[in-house]
């Protein structure tokens, strides 16, 4: 008999997951792997690399200032929004809430708030949420999770931005700000492997002789192929068998033997932000008053000659 593993086949894709962990207990994910694995997250062609794991698409909010001025804090917020009453299979087979993960990638010289200089709502609404650099060389990137979703839906992170004039790198512009943020669990693992948040496809085609429920829960497959061989599907626990996958059923190679778990996703997007040089507000404010101050005065000259015709023709 041949047996077929459905966690072979995919080659190391590398790390994906988002970060850095949180609440008081122990969290497990791979932040690790991703912060090994990768300098910047951010790949050449503009993709974040946690999209390598979490292979579903779905919508990332962000918020920020148009613009900021030099040493001054101010709040980045990205919103993850799904349906609260989901819930997606965990590693263990068991069905549970999702978790949510970000990474902020700032430009060149922004960095993560001092915490005295963070405003104290803004620590209320992050309480029990650690947010952390990327490395100690890319404190410009900044990475959260995972985190329980269902009271993080939206992450506020307190940024710093910098001073030209103690920083020769960094000018008055407009820069680009990346955000990535997912919620659920991936479809791969940082070693390459399928983990069990996937549909279960079958890799012959045939008849399905025999469905075996398994003791610790999941389901055994057994396809029989033309040939007369006979090879055995593995369907991990917590995952739900499709409507197709019947003892007697003849079904195609690829066909989908289980339902899809996923019910997360990962998803991008981008903004911009101006550091704005007090001169230029001061300047444009001496401006705007000059003008003002021109209007008002040409009011008054044009009632003073209105003034000087009326008299005029009454005399």
């Amino acid at each position: 008999m041949q047996m077929f593993n459905w966690k072979a086949g995919l080659s190391k894709l590398g790390a994906g997951l988002l970060t850095a962990s949180l609440f008081s207990q122990s969290a497990f994910a791979f932040p690790i792997y991703a912060q090994q694995a990768y300098a910047n997250p951010r790949e050449a062609n503009g993709r974040i690399a946690c999209a390598n794991c979490h292979l579903a698409q779905k919508p990332v909010e962000i918020e920020s200032p148009q613009a900021v001025l030099p040493n001054s804090v101010f709040e980045v917020v990205i919103g993850i929004p799904y349906d609260l009453n989901s819930k997606q299979v965990l590693g263990s087979g068991k069905k549970g809430g999702l978790n949510v993960g970000a990474v902020v990638i700032l430009p060149d010289g922004f960095k993560l708030a001092p915490a005295d200089q963070v405003p104290q709502d803004v620590k209320e609404k992050n309480k029990g949420v650690y947010i952390s650099p990327y490395s100690s060389t890319a404190e410009n990137i900044l990475v959260v999770g995972p985190i329980a979703g269902d009271k993080h839906q939206e992450i506020i992170f307190p940024v710093l931005a910098p001073d030209p004039a103690t920083n020769s790198e960094v000018n008055f512009i407009k820069y680009p700000i990346y955000v990535g943020a997912n919620r659920g669990r991936g479809q791969v693992n940082p070693t390459g492997e399928k983990t069990n948040n996937n549909i279960i496809n079958s890799p012959v085609s045939g008849q399905i002789t025999d469905i075996e429920t398994k003791e610790k829960g999941g389901y055994t497959v057994a396809i029989k192929t033309a040939s007369g061989d006979t090879t055995s599907v593995d369907i991990p626990k917590g995952l739900e068998l499709a409507a197709t996958t019947k003892s007697g059923k003849v079904i195609a190679a690829d066909s989908p033997l289980s339902l899809n778990p996923n019910v997360g996703g990962f998803g991008q997007t981008e903004t911009e932000i101006v550091l704005q040089s007090p001169a230029r507000i001061y300047g444009y404010m001496l401006l705007c008053f000059f003008v003002t101050l021109t209007q008002i005065f040409l009011v008054i000259k044009k009632k003073q000659f209105e003034k000087v015709q009326a008299a005029e023709m009454n005399f």
